[in-house]
């Protein structure tokens, strides 16, 4: 009997247990990540240990949640950051680089390697190949000073893409779809593999799109075989001499299948307030709207907000409606300058933020109250935008 690619890399990091379902096991990690508001007890927690240089492969300190520096409290967490990331060995990103996973994704990301990061999104990098787990700030301390990542065997279900999507139609909507059928539970304790036809049609950045939502279904992680289109991304970036072609055996045998059609799928939108509430775009109520935010982990990459630019040529923000930009990443952002769609989002009357989590996290732009505000962010709980009336929608930039 074949493998899976999620049992591929598994095996590859085994250091105790065996792969039978439910059973624990321990896995040897390679990468691991952190950002500022989970990363400083991390490494106080590193600290405790005595380990005077991190074991991992590769260990990198995001600064990208608490940006905001209205009192000295977040620069002093800052600065613990940025000496104990150099006392340890570890890679620092100043604040204004980026988004950790967006960021990582770019410059780090390796297919067939293992990643723990101490953020729920860390399975973002899924999209190239990585095994990559969202953990706690301990497990990931641990990780640094060489000890495995122990955790019970996931069952591993294939997502199957078929065809080809329609117009309007983007990776968004695919986890949305996802969301819809099997609700913000049906990924607990499962691993979803992505295959078929249908992903030649999406590039590094939308795949990872889709195993950034799989947080939302409660999914161990998310994965995608490495191929061609993760190839040509990895090139893009400076960094094919690191690819390798990865994929599940064509025999491999899964938990589950999951197939969605991608030529009759339609724009969805989550409505408020569960990632899972999912209807069809046409199906929602006449709303009026009063703020859109276009960016985040999920959808703040070049190809996300290079969309939105071409959408907004030549038309501006209605009156009523403020706009906002959160790209991904300080690369995306200057790619945007460069080839001239930051300009157009300019001229289109958008606000541009800082690369960072920002609202996401409730960390500025809040709505005003009862307001309505369409997110192409994962989340739309009920306060989390620091309005406690808003309501808040999730879709893609498209939308």
């Amino acid at each position: 009997m074949g493998k899976t690619l999620a049992e591929k890399i598994l095996a590859a990091h085994l250091v105790s247990g065996h792969l039978a379902p439910g059973g624990e096991i321990g896995l040897r990690i390679d990468q691991t990540l952190t950002q500022d508001s989970t990363g400083t007890m991390a490494y106080l927690q590193l600290e405790a240990m005595e380990v005077p240089r991190v074991a991992t492969k590769l260990s990198v300190a995001y600064v990208d949640h608490n940006t905001l520096q209205s009192g000295y409290e977040n620069a002093d967490d800052h600065l613990f950051i940025q000496t104990v990331a150099a006392k340890h060995g570890i890679v620092f990103s100043k604040p204004g680089n980026g988004i950790c996973h967006q960021v990582h994704l770019e410059q780090f990301a390796r297919p067939g390697w293992t990643l723990l990061g101490s953020d729920s999104h860390t399975p973002t990098a899924g999209g190239m190949g990585m095994l990559a787990i969202g953990a706690g700030g301990l497990d990931v301390a641990v990780a640094m000073a060489g000890g495995a990542y122990n955790l019970s065997v996931p069952k591993i279900c294939k997502v199957t893409l078929t065809g080809v999507p329609a117009p309007w139609v983007s990776a968004k909507d695919i986890i949305l779809e996802l969301l819809r059928r099997l609700t913000v539970k049906g990924g607990v304790g499962r691993i979803f593999e992505y295959g078929g036809d249908g992903l030649q049609s999406l590039s590094v950045p939308e795949r990872a799109t889709i195993t950034n939502m799989g947080a939302e279904l409660g999914a161990t992680t998310s994965l995608f075989p490495s191929d061609e289109v993760t190839r040509a991304f990895l090139a893009a970036q400076g960094r094919e001499d690191v690819w390798v072609e990865l994929s599940a055996d064509p025999d491999a045998e899964y938990a589950e299948e999951i197939v969605i059609r991608l030529d009759t799928l339609e724009p969805l939108v989550a409505m408020p307030h569960s990632p899972d509430k999912v209807v069809p775009v046409h199906a929602v109520p006449e709303t009026r709207v009063d703020q859109v935010c276009i960016g985040s982990c999920t959808n703040g990459s070049y190809v996300d907000l290079l969309k939105a630019a071409k959408i907004l040529e030549g038309r501006r923000v209605h009156p009523a409606v403020s706009l906002v930009i959160a790209p991904g990443s300080r690369q995306v952002l200057a790619m945007l300058a460069d080839n001239g769609a930051l300009g157009t989002l300019l001229r289109a009357g958008a606000r541009i933020l800082e690369c960072a989590c920002g609202p996401c996290i409730g960390m500025g732009q809040a709505p005003k109250s009862g307001g309505v505000s369409v997110r192409t962010f994962n989340r739309n709980f009920e306060g989390r935008s620091g309005t406690a009336d808003a309501q808040v929608y999730l879709a893609s930039p498209e939308v």
